[in-house]
């Protein structure tokens, strides 16, 4: 993805700042964050409510690693309605790269399933339509 918006200001909005601005930009997405464990660094355990506008009710997200200097965020979703009975956790990894005066966003989705099951391109598709929308907000 692109953004017009350069790294630092990217990553400070959606990466640092986002439990308080991602409710208030899209709430149909995430209605609220509360921080379960930690002090926002890596190990971190939040709980996330999700919004009216979407089908599931909570995930709770970890910080794996934090980079402030590389512009560089890794979180799992460990828990929640959204992984459904055939995933384990779902790990992430986004790198705001700068390009011109803006960024490029790159993301990185590991699905880690139970046993041996697995998942349907559709459900991928569907995760990766999601951030899409919130990086495009």
């Amino acid at each position: 993805y692109t953004s017009v918006i350069p790294p630092p200001k990217l990553f400070k909005a959606f990466v640092l700042d986002a439990d308080n601005l991602i409710p208030k930009i899209a709430p149909q997405a995430v209605k609220s964050v509360e921080i379960i464990e930690g002090d926002g660094g890596v190990g971190t355990v939040k709980k996330i409510h999700l919004g009216e506008g979407t089908e599931h009710s909570y995930v709770k997200h970890k910080i794996d690693g934090l980079d402030k200097v590389n512009f560089v965020y890794s979180y799992s979703i460990t828990e929640g309605d959204a992984l459904g009975d055939k995933i384990e956790k779902i790990s992430y990894e986004i790198k705001l790269v700068a390009s011109g005066r803006g960024s490029i966003i790159k993301t990185t989705s590991h699905y880690h399933c139970k046993g041996g099951a697995e998942i349907k391109e559709e459900q991928v598709k569907d995760g990766k339509e999601r951030a899409a929308g919130l990086f495009k907000i």
